[in-house]
């Protein structure tokens, strides 16, 4: 029995190392929120590291000319709405003043019925011009509101016609200029480099107290820690358990084949 469990020890302690492939922190499809033409696509940044710039341009031609014109609509709804509340604070002071009078010589029995009739025609018509102007009023604040929420639908397409990336590897453009793209066209694919993540597959006996150990690779003992644990088993590797380490950007060793422990 101890011949056996001699012979059968250097192979359980093969089974304890893993070899992981370097990878990219996350892994991006860009894609099309909108529908429109490619007026530009930077082909030349494809397979660089990309500090800050914009990559692909979508035509906003007519986006554009459409905001001018809203932002011109805007400024005359406000121009109308501060002429329109002065018009109405006249009418206010002038009803007042033709109830006053039409109340004056509704007591006035000496007054003819002509008069009476005249003060109250005259009452109702102001107050008919007051309502009115409120009215304008409360429709001129609706149109406002209406070219207000277009303004910001209008930047929000444009924003979504500039395509930029921040800190990102351009692995794949995949259009190109002149092309048309509808909404969730891919447009490129780009790679987060900020970090690496080691990814495994384990079995479920190593997953015990897996948090716990001291992560080993290439012989050396890390800080790392296993990041992410997958709780159903994989399709591909049947009763195994994808399972990330999150390391640091390795700088040019990615996709390298590293050695990994837990002890």
């Amino acid at each position: 029995m101890k011949v056996i469990l001699l012979l059968l020890s250097p192979l359980f302690l093969f089974a304890k190392v893993h070899y992981a492939k370097v990878e990219p922190y996350e892994h991006i499809t860009l894609k099309s929120a909108v529908s429109a033409q490619v007026v530009q696509a930077k082909i030349a940044l494809e397979g660089k590291l990309v500090k800050q710039s914009v990559i692909i341009k979508l035509d906003s031609k007519l986006d554009h000319s459409e905001l001018k014109s809203s932002k011109s609509s805007l400024q005359l709804i406000k121009n109308m709405l501060k002429i329109n509340q002065n018009i109405l604070l006249a009418l206010k002071e002038s009803m007042l003043r033709q109830e006053g009078y039409y109340k004056r010589i509704s007591n006035i029995g000496s007054a003819s019925i002509t008069q009476k009739d005249k003060a109250f025609t005259q009452y109702i018509s102001a107050k008919t011009q007051y309502f009115s102007t409120q009215e304008k009023i409360d429709s001129l604040k609706k149109q406002r509101l209406d070219i207000l929420n277009r303004i910001e639908k209008l930047k929000d397409q444009i924003g979504k016609k500039t395509i930029k990336v921040k800190n990102k590897f351009i692995y794949k453009m995949m259009v190109n200029r002149g092309d048309f793209v509808n909404m969730g066209t891919p447009l490129a694919q780009v790679k987060d480099l900020s970090q690496a993540k080691l990814v495994l597959f384990l079995e479920k006996d190593e997953l015990q107290g897996i948090k716990q150990k001291t992560i080993y690779i290439n012989g050396k003992s890390t800080t790392h820690k296993v990041s992410k644990i997958w709780s159903v088993a994989d399709e591909k590797f049947i009763s195994s358990y994808r399972t990330e380490i999150i390391i640091p950007n390795p700088k040019d060793n990615f996709s390298r084949l590293l050695k990994v422990e837990f002890k």
